[in-house]
């Protein structure tokens, strides 16, 4: 007798009054869009990851397309997550309120250990800093980094690269830049009235980010710990720094 065959189940057509279940980032694209916008025309979905410096993800139109560039840090991201940033990113295409459990769900995504370190990764082998020098007119950034160094931190903190910012920028004051190991201090306050201290606290603030990286709690990243809070407490003129800064 010949060998039994295994019973072939029949192909079924999805039912038309339910969402199939999306095969690839285009029917992703698809379904969140007719879940925001149910009776609109749809454009045509172009979508493509791309690699970006950061994890960074784009969408724009032109002549009836929607054109989406993903990072390509979120190739092979689980599907829901996938569904979270279509979702994301039309709702701000269309001015569409966010949902909070895709905006959640991709912010613990981004938060992971593992993409994390991913991420800086890519930054630091495709990115450039712009550095430009630690002496400037009036200051230089590594003969206070090492006295603040003795000051506060025992002389154990490695010397990152220090540099003055491009531009006179007055809304990031200084930051520290982990994949590329780098303090820029916005040279705004390279100047003669600017009081020493000031420049003190800044470059000591982001000294601390040294000491406490960021950590990630809960799917969040804290930036500023509590052990960084009380540690940045310890600089002496603190409250001084914080009026001058509030007025400047």
């Amino acid at each position: 007798m010949p060998a039994s065959q295994p019973a072939l189940l029949p192909l079924l057509e999805p039912e038309p009054d339910r969402i199939a279940h999306p095969r690839n980032l285009l029917d992703i694209f698809a379904i969140e869009y007719r879940l925001l916008r149910p009776r609109a025309p749809m454009p045509v979905f172009q979508v493509q990851f791309y690699p970006f410096t950061g994890i960074n993800t784009t969408i724009r139109l032109r002549d009836g397309k929607a054109l989406v560039r993903l990072s390509d840090l979120l190739e092979g991201a689980p599907e829901n997550v996938l569904r979270a940033i279509a979702h994301i990113l039309l709702a701000k295409l269309y001015r569409k309120p966010i949902e909070a459990i895709h905006a959640n769900r991709y912010r613990r995504h981004l938060s992971s250990e593992a993409v994390s370190r991913r991420a800086e990764q890519v930054r630091r082998s495709r990115g450039r800093k712009n550095v430009i020098t630690a002496q400037g007119r009036y200051y230089n950034l590594e003969e206070i980094f090492e006295r603040l160094n003795r000051q506060f931190f025992h002389g154990l903190l490695g010397q990152p690269v220090l540099t003055w910012s491009a531009h006179t920028a007055r809304r990031m004051l200084g930051h520290y830049d982990a994949a590329h190991n780098t303090i820029v201090v916005s040279r705004v306050f390279d100047r003669p009235d600017t009081p020493p201290y000031a420049v003190e606290y800044l470059l000591f603030h982001e000294m601390l980010h040294l000491k406490h990286p960021v950590q990630v709690r809960g799917g969040r990243r804290c930036v500023h710990s509590r052990e960084f809070q009380r540690d940045e407490k310890l600089f002496p003129e603190l409250d001084k720094v914080k009026e001058y800064l509030r007025k400047l």
